[in-house]
């Protein structure tokens, strides 16, 4: 332990360096975040700036140390078990480097937390068009990682549609750069896209070039439920109906009485822009529904509506719960969700982008011992994938994803393992962590 820690502070000159249980011991869901780790690292080291995040990964290299790079490490406990040495925590990364306005574009450090850089691009009216699990904590460089867009993605797409400028440092320790600091920029669009989504096992991300949009004027929220059928039924003219929501969402009866409403599967469509406009499609929206009771959510209620729900799955003081990343043929969303509960006999929370067909189920584990709990997520597996679609296993204690595959068996395995090999050739960037 002494040797890496000395190592690194003496020959890289980096002022802070920690080592694994002294950093453990500050952060919140300790377990998750220890199950992250097939070998737990021997140090956590902060670089400071690029030139540093570099020299790290460069000596990783020449060493043969194994890295994995984290933020605040809200999202470090998904995907599979990494074998680690070296902890590498961006946050001291994390300046806001160019805010153009007129150009409707942002760039800032990998480590910038995503709360502070719209706290500050709503001084100027403008905001990300995202809304990531944890957003108090979650760093920009670990969104783009995870690729975690939220249901704004219903009108602005995922993190991929939003990113049009990227730095990294290579596995070698050079960096990189793809993209550039204005929409219309499409030089490196495909290591963009390679880029999102790859837990960091590509490159360790430095720099964020985001477009942002304006602020909405006024924001409101219907959510109504019922019955299956009458849920079906909505939700199918909704989408025939012209609405244009900026969020669309089906959610789980544990989501509607979190929201105090009746214990139904239900429909939640958030609609933003000019006070008319807005007022127009909420008017819509529940003639459509008329035969579905719910409630409108404005004001401040209407964030704390999306807030809450988002919080009721990813439950942020709870990080010993199953968290379950899916996607499947909208169409089959309102189907699978009432076949859930012939599967799932423990508590669970769940919603379904319409627009996507990707969603998130949160399962307390507590009920059931790691065999049940592995033979329902495996049979929770083989329905989605009946219903074309997938399920990886974001987060659960390290007994349960010994059992269960997290990522199953991608259809493009092959390829992503030449694109692994190529990035990172000695797998030094996060071993383990991603499908590859």
């Amino acid at each position: 332990m002494g040797t890496v820690l000395e190592t690194l502070t003496r020959e890289l000159a980096i002022a802070k360096v920690r080592s694994w249980p002294e950093w453990l011991s500050q952060q919140s869901g300790q377990s998750a975040i220890a199950a992250a780790f097939a070998e737990p690292p021997t140090a956590v080291v902060y670089p400071t700036s690029e030139t540093e995040l570099a020299e790290v990964i460069a000596w990783a290299d020449r060493e043969g140390r194994r890295t994995v790079v984290t933020g605040q490490g809200s999202k470090l406990s998904w995907g599979a078990p990494a074998a680690c040495d070296v902890l590498i925590c961006t946050t001291e990364i994390n300046r806001v480097i160019r805010h153009a306005v007129g150009d409707l574009t942002v760039t800032a450090e990998a480590g910038a937390r995503f709360a502070d850089v719209q706290a500050k691009l709503s001084q100027e009216r403008q905001c990300l068009a995202l809304d990531p699990l944890y957003p108090d904590q979650a760093t920009l460089g670990g969104i783009v990682a995870t690729a975690d867009a939220g249901a704004l993605r219903q009108r602005y797409g995922g993190v991929r549609d939003m990113l049009i400028g990227l730095t990294f440092v290579r596995a070698d320790g050079q960096s990189a750069k793809a993209g550039g600091q204005v929409v219309k920029n499409v030089a490196g669009y495909d290591l963009m896209k390679l880029m999102t989504g790859a837990y960091g096992t590509l490159g360790a991300l430095s720099q964020l070039t985001f477009r942002t949009y304006p602020l909405a004027e006024t924001s409101q929220t219907l959510v109504m439920g019922g019955a299956p059928a009458a849920s079906a039924a909505v939700l199918l003219a909704f989408k025939l109906s012209g609405l244009t929501p900026v969020a669309f969402d089906l959610l789980s009866p544990a989501l509607m009485a979190a929201l105090g409403l009746p214990r139904h599967l239900g429909l939640a469509l958030r609609f933003q822009g000019i006070p008319d406009a807005v007022a127009e499609q909420v008017a819509r929206a529940h003639q459509f529904a008329a035969d579905l009771p719910g409630q409108d959510f404005v004001g401040e209620q209407d964030s704390a509506c999306w807030q809450t729900s988002a919080d009721q799955i990813s439950r942020p003081d709870e990080r010993d719960r199953l968290l379950i990343k899916f996607g499947l043929l909208p169409n089959a969303a309102v189907d699978w969700f009432t076949q859930i509960e012939a599967v799932i006999h423990p508590s669970w929370a769940g919603r379904i982008h319409i627009g996507s067909g990707l969603g998130l189920l949160s399962i307390d584990p507590d009920a059931k011992n790691d065999k049940n709990l592995a033979d329902m997520l495996i049979k929770l597996r083989s329905q989605c994938e009946a219903r074309r679609g997938f399920l990886t296993l974001l987060q659960a204690p390290s007994e349960v994803k010994a059992r269960v595959s997290v990522w199953g068996t991608p259809s493009g395995l092959p390829l992503m393992r030449q694109i692994k090999q190529q990035f990172d050739a000695k797998n030094l960037l996060g071993p383990g962590r991603f499908v590859t």
